[in-house]
């Protein structure tokens, strides 16, 4: 069973940065897909960024150019830098991890509070 821990969430100003951290546990470290999605209060739950087995990255066109996802192997952890950060990114923040093998099962973490505000 994969656990999804994440960390570095707090409050910031506007035009500060944070990094966060998704630190994976449990099962094997193979997944099709590593992504961050967030969470604002009354909204949707929808996608900031992912990473890809092959390293293809995408983002979401509010945050393509501030924010950046990575992932270690070798730490069994993915991360997402973000820079510049605007009252807008105000949300929890979830990572989330799909598995290669079949049946491709989908997990998530418990979610970190990123709180920008002057």
């Amino acid at each position: 069973q994969v656990q999804l821990v994440e960390s570095g969430g707090g409050l910031v100003e506007p035009g500060e940065s944070l990094t966060l951290s998704c630190a994976v546990s449990g099962g094997t470290f193979n997944f099709v897909v590593m992504a961050w999605y967030r969470q604002a209060p009354g909204k949707e739950r929808d996608l900031v960024a992912l990473i890809s087995s092959t390293d293809y990255t995408n983002y979401a066109d509010s945050v393509r150019g501030r924010f950046t996802i990575s992932r270690d192997n070798m730490k069994k952890s993915m991360s997402l830098e973000m820079n510049n950060l605007k009252p807008d990114d105000t949300a929890v923040y979830y990572c989330n991890v799909v598995e290669a093998r079949p049946p491709m099962k989908s997990y998530w973490g418990q979610g970190t509070q990123v709180t920008v505000s002057s």
